[in-house]
């Protein structure tokens, strides 16, 4: 007799047969758990979500009108006849990874997940399990992190530099985590932190759930930006260059990114400085989090799916690509990405 598999992978998401439900479905489905809020994972459309309670408040503002649960980080749910929980992914606050587990089987699902405590989210934690999901975003031996304090420090230098020559400086980052965080690295002594609409939306909806972020100031049309000397403005990257940004007068612009540590990338786009920093993890942290996982299958997603399979494989693993509709990071991520 055939066993149904505990996950499956579908047209619409990863599927799970014995409880009918999705994980982070693409297309419209009736109930859909939920990784984390960022756009590729968190969609309109689902009949019901189950997020974390950390997460649930950032979809709500992003989603508009759903019908929506929320759950703690270890809290496990009876689904049918699957058991269900969530525990932390360490990408952006609320992430999680989805454990899985049918007739003693286990599937992990990771969404995105990087294994740095970077002291905003709560900290990756190893989930034992016979499968798992992993993203590859940056499954190439290139890709190795600076300590996220060695990148603080290149970062208030810069800021100090630009407020020292009278420009205001503009750091492109997603609305959802990377903003969040890189705040949490600035030297509020250099000058005042300013942020994009989009971002401060999402520092106030953090702030009325207890999360601990900087002093910061919206900088809307009515803001006037030469009451704000030596400023930096967080942005998202779609908005650099814009003529909201134009207004702030004589300017630099980075960005903070993963793809950063990419010459190419770097000089293809138009910022005078380039960040390397990411909430996803490195080629030794993919290693790293799979090895803690003790799974023997592993499912590769959205990233250098191929290259990483193949090495994987290599070294002990049955690995496989499986298709999705995730995206990673991206420069050009949009204000709800």
């Amino acid at each position: 007799m055939t066993r149904t598999p505990v996950l499956t992978f579908t047209d619409k998401g990863i599927y799970c047969p014995a409880g009918d439900f999705y994980i982070d479905p693409w297309r419209p489905v009736d109930r859909a758990l939920i990784t984390h809020g960022h756009a590729d994972h968190a969609r309109w459309g689902m009949g019901t979500y189950l997020a974390t309670d950390i997460a649930l408040p950032v979809m709500r503002h992003r989603l508009g009108d759903i019908s929506a649960e929320s759950i703690a980080y270890g809290e496990v749910r009876k689904i049918g006849d699957a058991l269900v929980s969530f525990h932390p992914a360490g990408h952006v606050p609320g992430s999680a990874q989805i454990r899985v587990e049918v007739a003693g089987e286990v599937f992990v699902a990771s969404g995105d997940y990087k294994v740095i405590d970077d002291g905003l989210s709560d900290p990756f934690e190893p989930v034992r399990c016979h499968h798992f999901i992993t993203e590859s975003t940056f499954g190439l031996p290139v890709f190795r992190w600076a300590p996220q304090s060695d990148i603080a420090a290149q970062i208030n230098t810069w800021w100090a530099g630009c407020a020292a020559q009278g420009k205001t400086a503009f750091l492109g980052a997603y609305a959802l985590g990377k903003a969040q965080r890189l705040m949490t690295m600035l030297d509020p002594n250099i000058g005042p932190i300013l942020t994009h609409t989009a971002i401060e939306h999402t520092n106030r909806i953090m702030r009325d759930q207890g999360i601990t972020l900087p002093d910061t100031v919206q900088a809307d049309a009515e803001l006037v930006h030469k009451d704000h000397p030596g400023a930096i403005v967080i942005t998202p990257p779609s908005a650099m260059g814009s003529a909201w940004a134009r207004k702030f007068g004589p300017q630099e612009t980075a960005f903070a990114s993963g793809w950063m540590a990419v010459r190419g990338i770097r000089r293809r786009r138009a910022g005078d400085r380039g960040f390397i920093i990411s909430d996803h993890a490195d080629w030794n942290g993919l290693l790293s989090a799979i090895k803690k996982t003790g799974a023997e299958n592993i499912y590769v997603t959205h990233g250098y799916t191929d290259i990483f399979m193949r090495y994987l494989n290599e070294n002990g693993w049955n690995a496989q690509v499986v298709p999705t509709q995730f995206e990673g990071e991206s420069l050009d991520q949009s204000e709800d990405a």
